[in-house]
């Protein structure tokens, strides 16, 4: 039913929505419209299955009852009934043990309710709201590089701290790299009700994983919400950010688009330059040969009209993923060139639209809203996380890590199958080789290999040996004719900060320390550079367990209260200690090697030209959660 056959009376409206129910969420929402907790019983707990609906397993007898339920409950809230007092903290936990179908260990409960937003005060909101505070706060001046979703947030925690800053923003807009991407089928891999700010929700996500114009309006509308924009300067880039000894701040050279250079005083520096943002392009014998044009997805030329064009696509990463189906209809012949085959995780709703009813639900639901992004968090972060974890006494880790990572491989492998019978061809080639978990997998709806099997398209395996002036020769000795090149392959991730020169005490330049191998401790801070920050820096990217913007949220409260604890003492700097930043590095090294992506034998672009991990996060996200509260003043000198 569309939203324009919406019933009018308010009965009629309730029954509407609630077909669209998410069942569990429900559930928790009807503990706080009726004050009672009685229907949480044992034969009523829902029971998730890996590649089930996330129903919770109930039986449609079972489903409608809480719709009835559900709609008593609205209908006497929508009246006029108060609700209730919310539920104490020992009800809340046994909700959230309800909501997930299983235990969940003491030690995230007050991770969890922070999420939840219920019961608990939110420790990512500033509070310098003492004389002292204040006063130390207007005394400050932050330099914010970037105006993706990690600046702009370091803008408004900044801003309720009554902290002033300037965010340097290299294009003409903010939202990073929802600005910078938007090649055919650009779109989030996270479900929206979890990728967006705990603090500003959207309930009227149009789709469950929203494409890039909608994320890039979402940001574009907190900007404004915030009044950020008078705080950018837009179209101008970072050249070097400097550390001055004799004051103890920083100098930041910028230049703006005309050439013109500035340099900006700081007492800190926030970098929210981000990772996936700086295209790579393959290191290929005569790829500047081609004389047709060829592009990186992340600089898509709109320009280029594929219709009827033979298309040759390099890499079959997230990117090209997303391409290849929005594109293969269009074109004369699509040529695929897949050095390592992604794993599909089956997601059937992710090209979806939100159902009209569960957009009503959210937005007049009490508590519904909170309780479903509650479930997202649990069932896609670390509830799933023990899936790719090695297995001391597995033996072979080229193909799977433990036995519950090779039954997820079986599994997977079958629903390829499902959805290209009779072409065991296509299935051999698109099976990875590698154990689910050692690279980031890709949401599937079906629509990629459907793609791969239509008869304008040739997934080629081969290894490719030249670009020449007219197409591609493959190490087979092939010549593959073609009229444009699309590089799907992938980011310059593991070289941290590129864009611009970082310089700390002694004159030490960050990229010459790091010599190719970033580090980082809590992937914020580095020894010899006092009050400069990164968001999204080592070590803090995410494989099978959640957002970044979760990372982001805590990265951000932990920067702020650094600048608090500088404030609080008089210092002007705090700089981590070096065994403090060593110590932590060993730990993450170690833990690492234990995770799917860190065996000898898993090769992707989490590892660096060393061979070391960089990018990952190899703990549970309640430990980076709790990591980030507030600064340990141990681990820092102050000065």
């Amino acid at each position: 039913m569309s939203a324009a056959a919406k019933p009018q009376d308010k009965s009629s409206e309730i029954e509407w929505a609630l077909k669209d129910a998410h069942i569990p969420s429900l559930m928790m929402a009807l503990v706080h419209l009726t004050g009672s907790a009685a229907h949480l019983t044992d034969d009523m707990k829902p029971v998730y299955d890996f590649f089930g609906d996330g129903q919770g397993g109930f039986s449609p007898e079972k489903q409608q009852q809480i719709r009835d339920a559900a709609k008593a409950a609205l209908l006497a809230h929508m009246n006029g009934k108060p609700l209730p007092p919310p539920p104490d903290l020992a009800t809340i936990r046994r909700m959230m043990d309800f909501i997930a179908g299983a235990e969940i260990p003491e030690r995230y409960v007050p991770f969890l309710q922070e999420e939840l937003g219920i019961a608990v005060e939110d420790s990512r909101d500033p509070k310098w709201d003492t004389p002292k505070l204040k006063g130390a706060a207007a005394k400050m001046k932050v330099v914010i590089i970037g105006a993706g979703l990690s600046g702009l947030l370091s803008a408004i925690r900044l801003s309720q701290a009554g902290v002033p800053f300037t965010i340097v923003e290299k294009n003409a807009d903010v939202g990073g790299t929802w600005f910078e991407n938007a090649y055919p089928g650009c779109r989030v891999d996270n479900p929206n009700h979890m990728y967006s700010f705990s603090f500003e929700p959207n309930h009227a996500w149009p789709y469950h994983f929203s494409t890039q114009d909608v994320l890039h309006a979402y940001f574009r509308r907190i900007a404004d919400k915030y009044n950020l924009r008078q705080h950018i300067r837009f179209e101008t880039s970072v050249v070097e950010a400097a550390f001055d000894e004799t004051s103890s701040q920083w100098n930041v050279r910028v230049k703006a688009k005309d050439g013109k250079e500035e340099t900006l005083r700081a007492n800190a520096v926030i970098s929210a330059v981000g990772q996936l943002n700086q295209p790579k392009f393959p290191d290929i014998k005569g790829r500047d040969s081609f004389k047709g044009p060829a592009f990186h997805t992340a600089r898509w030329r709109h320009d280029v009209d594929l219709a009827g064009k033979r298309v040759a696509v390099i890499g079959t990463g997230a990117t090209a993923f997303q391409v290849i189906p929005e594109i293969a209809p269009k074109v004369k012949e699509l040529l695929v060139f897949q050095r390592s085959a992604p794993w599909l995780g089956p997601t059937p709703n992710y090209h979806d639209k939100v159902a009209d009813g569960k957009k009503w639900l959210l937005e007049h639901v009490p508590f519904y809203g909170k309780w479903y992004r509650f479930w997202l968090f649990w069932t896609l972060t670390d509830g799933i996380l023990d899936a790719v974890a090695v297995d001391p006494s597995w033996n072979d880790t080229s193909r799977s890590v433990s036995p519950m990572n090779e039954m997820l491989r079986g599994l997977l492998i079958e629903k390829m199958r499902e959805q290209i019978p009779g072409r065991s061809d296509l299935l051999e080639k698109v099976t990875p080789d590698y154990p689910f978990g050692a690279k980031r997998s890709v949401r599937d709806n079906g629509v990629y290999l459907a793609a791969l099997a239509r008869p304008n398209v040739d997934l080629i395996t081969a290894g490719i040996e030249e670009i020449t002036p007219g197409g591609i020769r493959t190490k087979d000795g092939k010549e593959h004719a073609v009229d444009v090149i699309v590089y799907g392959t992938g980011f310059h991730a593991s070289d941290f900060l590129r864009t611009y020169r970082i310089v700390g005490r002694g004159g030490v330049e960050l990229h010459e320390r790091w010599k190719g191998d970033a580090r980082a401790y809590l992937g914020m801070t580095v020894p010899g550079f006092p009050n400069f920050f990164t968001i999204y820096g080592p070590n803090t990217n995410i494989v099978v367990n959640g957002s970044i913007i979760f990372f982001s949220e805590a990265s951000v409260r932990y920067i702020v209260n650094c600048l608090k604890l500088l404030a609080e003492t008089g210092a002007a700097t705090m700089e981590v200690k070096s065994d403090v930043h060593d110590a932590f590095n060993a730990r993450v090294d170690e833990e690492n090697t234990k995770m799917a992506w860190g065996v000898p034998n898993a090769k992707s672009w989490y590892k660096n030209s060393l061979g070391r991990v960089s990018q990952n996060w190899p703990f549970k996200l309640v430990d980076y959660w709790n990591a980030t509260i507030r600064p340990d003043p141990k681990d820092f000198e102050l000065n």
